[in-house]
């Protein structure tokens, strides 16, 4: 697994995680300055409330001077400024909301194209479960900072340049001595980050795992329970959860010490500080009571986006760790093999040539050793073997999902390297053991969103592979829904759309992956025929289980290990007895 480090192995997020966030925010700088002007709105007018207070306190109710028109105006202006506060600030956080959500929206998508570039080797190493966590719950945390904490960050900032321009207004000096706290609040929130960012990305690093042992178990249920594993899994399942418990109490740890309880003792040391100091100011002069209330409501006002601050740290943090994770994937540098040149050659004839190909996948134990062999246009190549003697390495290489590392791999006469991506597609159809179904119809899964396959030619690819019958037994036909990866139907039924699809883009070449081993016998005799349709007139690289199925292949090639150690007709390597030979005899349940 690539993703996920040692939960013990020391942990940092990049000092330019949080600029090349915000490197997010450049195709929306419209909609941020609108935001951003309603919120100066605003805070213009929140900070303006105390005062008014201040105004009313040393001109009317100390002198006890109540002149109704003027307080009906003040009250009047007081109360509006309150409400134009309120909607301002609903604005503001809809605005913000809005150009997160685009943000996320952009990200998701990057994500996503960038999960169907990278290598398939990728996959290979990565349960599925932690790359969901990171397109899902590490996004959603992203998010929650652009929706939340940024806007509060900037509200916050703003308003406390405000509420020091106003207290400096009211009292210089008091102010100079209030600016103190900003470097002490900054040491608190840098202690804050210090320790929590290896908690949170460990908590992370638990919750991805969390949803690979989720998906796993749902994905092998049955298994699970034909095999009695429930109580393995649970255990399993229990230890990871503990675990992420525990990753989150350290969290909550940490939030209950350095945030608010931290915060509020600063506070009170503060007003004890103002208090005391206009104590003793009070012996040289009269204390003016509004200035004393407004500086205290500042300084309430001061602490008050110092706290909402400090409270979204926990979410901050948590941004900067899962931001971190996405970027290691938008950064990942394995991608698909892609074609060389600028020339895009056309497969015609189908012609298929191996030269001397050697094969790994973890760089260093061969799965595959000089093999060499031509399937010339037309002719059916089978390849035959025990399990792990490389056969459907062949057929990864042919489909170009991995990266031809030593030898060449040329249909009609190019180099396969040449051709681009969409023509290998078009033209080699490629039929897996286990058919994979997507949500929809049985139409959409024939289709593949090719629009160029018409419905007639959904109709007909399914007659060719005597999939029609079975479709127009359904309720409601070629229109029928299909559950998750094909749940409703049958091994067999899903085999018979995987093949209406193959044929429905009408290939050139065909790559049967033991495209029958997963059907049932009465299955397999009907398509078999249909399979005899398919192959004719094109190029065949057949991987096959049954012996019985390739018995009229032009060429059987058998691995063992890696490496081709027979090749011939059916009766020619019968002839030979050998490793075939001896198959053949233990599929048909025969002695030597």
């Amino acid at each position: 697994m690539i993703l996920e480090r040692d939960p013990s192995s020391p942990i940092t997020v990049p000092a330019g995680t949080f600029r090349r966030l915000l490197g997010y925010l450049l195709p929306y700088r419209q909609k941020l300055l609108i935001a951003f002007s309603v919120l100066l709105a605003a805070t213009a007018t929140d900070v303006v409330q105390p005062i008014l207070i201040k105004i009313f306190l040393d001109q009317y109710l100390i002198p006890r001077h109540f002149p109704r028109i003027v307080l009906s105006e003040l009250g009047a202006l007081y109360l509006s400024l309150v409400i134009v506060t309120a909607v301002l600030n609903i604005i503001q956080l809809q605005l913000f909301q809005i150009l997160a959500l685009d943000i996320i929206q952009r990200l998701r998508i990057e994500l996503f194209d960038k999960a169907q570039d990278i290598a398939l080797s990728f996959f290979d190493r990565t349960p599925v479960g932690v790359i969901v966590s990171r397109i899902t719950n590490d996004t959603q945390a992203i998010l929650d900072m652009f929706m939340t904490v940024l806007s509060t960050f900037v509200q916050n900032v703003t308003v406390l340049g405000g509420i020091l321009i106003a207290m400096f207004s009211l009292n210089a000096h008091l102010a100079l001595y209030c600016l103190i706290l900003v470097p002490v609040l900054m040491g608190v929130m840098a202690l804050y980050r210090k320790f929590s960012s290896p908690v949170f990305h460990r908590a992370r690093q638990q919750l991805a795992l969390l949803n690979a042992k989720l998906n796993e178990s749902l994905q092998g249920m049955a298994i699970i329970q034909s095999m009695r594993q429930e109580h393995r899994m649970r255990r399993e399942f229990g230890q990871i959860n503990d675990a992420y418990r525990r990753a989150r109490f350290r969290n909550m740890q940490l939030n209950s010490l350095l945030l608010r309880p931290l915060n509020d003792v600063i506070y009170s040391l503060t007003l004890i500080f103002i208090l005391w100091y206009f104590g003793i100011t009070s012996f040289a002069h009269a204390v003016n009571i509004g200035v004393l209330y407004a500086f205290v409501a500042y300084l309430s006002r001061f602490f008050e986006p110092i706290n909402n601050m400090m409270q979204r740290l926990n979410f901050f943090q948590q941004a900067m760790v899962s931001a971190e994770r996405v970027f290691q994937i938008l950064d990942h540098d394995e991608f698909a093999p892609r074609k060389i040149g600028q020339d895009q050659p056309q497969i015609t004839q189908g012609e298929v040539v191996f030269d001397d190909v050697s094969f790994s996948y973890d760089g260093q134990t061969d799965v595959l050793k000089h093999i060499s062999f031509t399937a010339h246009p037309g002719q059916t190549v089978a390849i035959v073997g025990h399990t792990g003697s490389g056969k459907s390495s062949i057929i990864n290489l042919l489909m170009r999902f991995y990266p031809v590392e030593r030898g060449h791999i040329y249909i009609d006469g190019v180099d396969l390297r040449h051709y681009s991506s969409q023509e290998l597609r078009r033209k080699i159809g490629l039929v897996l053991q286990e058919p994979f179904l997507f949500f929809g119809d049985i139409t959409s899964n024939i289709r593949l969103g090719n629009h160029f396959i018409s419905d007639d030619d959904v109709i007909q690819a399914a007659q060719f592979v005597q999939a029609d019958r079975f479709i127009r037994q359904l309720p409601e036909g070629y229109h029928a829904p299909i559950g998750e990866r094909g749940a409703t139907l049958s091994t067999g039924q899903r085999q018979l759309l995987s093949f209406a699809r193959t044929m429905a883009i009408n290939p050139v070449i065909l790559a049967l992956d033991e495209a029958t081993a997963s059907v049932d016998t009465e299955t397999e005799d009907a398509i078999q025929q249909a399979l005899t349709q398919m192959r004719h007139g094109r190029t065949t690289i057949a991987i096959a289980h049954r012996l019985s199925t390739i018995q009229d292949a032009d060429l059987i090639i058998v691995l063992h290990h890696g490496e081709i150690v027979e090749q011939g007709t059916h009766q020619e390597l019968l002839a030979r007895q050998g490793l075939y030979y001896k198959m053949y005899l233990l599929q048909q349940g025969q002695t030597m």
